[in-house]
């Protein structure tokens, strides 16, 4: 079931009322915000939720704005009194479209579909994991790093890294659970290692995969600013001579 939802929604009474129908399921609200302004703000500065729950009307605009000003990484149920927004809402990470005033089944069947939804992205995600594996054995590619951890070895498979940065004369591997392990290896020695469709150089410092890219911002001197993964720095930035081939990366 879901742990962790964020609600949108300007009116009190009917915040309550969903927070009441979603905690007699158990499910825990970790915020509530009341328009496009802080929704986007929240957004950009905590952890995406297993799910949103998003009035449309909101008191400085459509919810729907938000998609325009963040990144919106998680599944989204709209809720509005009116019908005519179906259209726009499904274009987006909708899942269900609640009319108001919300029914408790009519949750119950959008809880229900998004559990669903989860097992079937669960399952199809360690399958992609399996195939790039494979990919990268009959590619010659490196597909996992032995690494010493204290008295001990650690093998980490190339799927599990976020991205390999230099940092004090030192190289680190980021893993998706934030962890972060010293390597041998320089950052260009390991990009002559791993498969270049998967990680790539952005400059000196990092070499990142396409999956740790959470946000990608206008910088400086026509360079790009890259918000990864467990990562707060803001020097993660594509340089002004690969921001075309980084977009011819993102692009293939």
């Amino acid at each position: 079931m879901v742990n962790k939802v964020v609600i949108v929604e300007d009116e009190k009474p009917a915040a309550r009322h969903l927070e009441n129908l979603l905690a007699m399921q158990g499910i825990e609200v970790v915020a509530q915000l009341d328009s496009v302004k802080n929704t986007a703000k929240w957004l950009a500065n905590n952890p995406a939720p297993e799910l949103l729950l998003m009035d449309i009307q909101l008191g400085d605009g459509l919810s729907f704005e938000v998609f325009d000003i963040v990144k919106v990484n998680c599944p989204v149920i709209f809720i509005t009194a009116f019908n005519e927004y179906a259209i726009e809402a499904f274009k987006l990470n909708s899942i269900a479209y609640l009319l108001k005033p919300i029914q408790k089944q009519d949750l119950l069947e959008a809880l229900n579909k998004f559990e669903q939804m989860k097992l079937v992205f669960s399952a199809e995600k360690e399958n992609k994991k399996v195939l790039e594996a494979q990919k990268q054995m009959q590619a010659g590619y490196k597909t996992r790093f032995i690494l010493k951890v204290g008295a001990h070895l650690k093998s980490i498979p190339v799927e599990e890294i976020l991205y390999f940065y230099s940092q004090d004369k030192a190289t680190f591997i980021k893993t998706r659970d934030a962890r972060a392990y010293v390597t041998d290896y320089t950052v260009e020695h390991i990009q002559s290692l791993i498969d270049p469709h998967q990680f790539f150089r952005i400059g000196r410092k990092y070499l990142v995969h396409i999956d740790s890219i959470e946000d990608i911002v206008a910088y400086t001197n026509s360079r790009l600013l890259l918000k990864l993964t467990h990562l707060n720095e803001r020097d993660a930035i594509v340089s002004r001579e690969k921001v075309s081939e980084f977009k011819e990366w993102l692009d293939r």
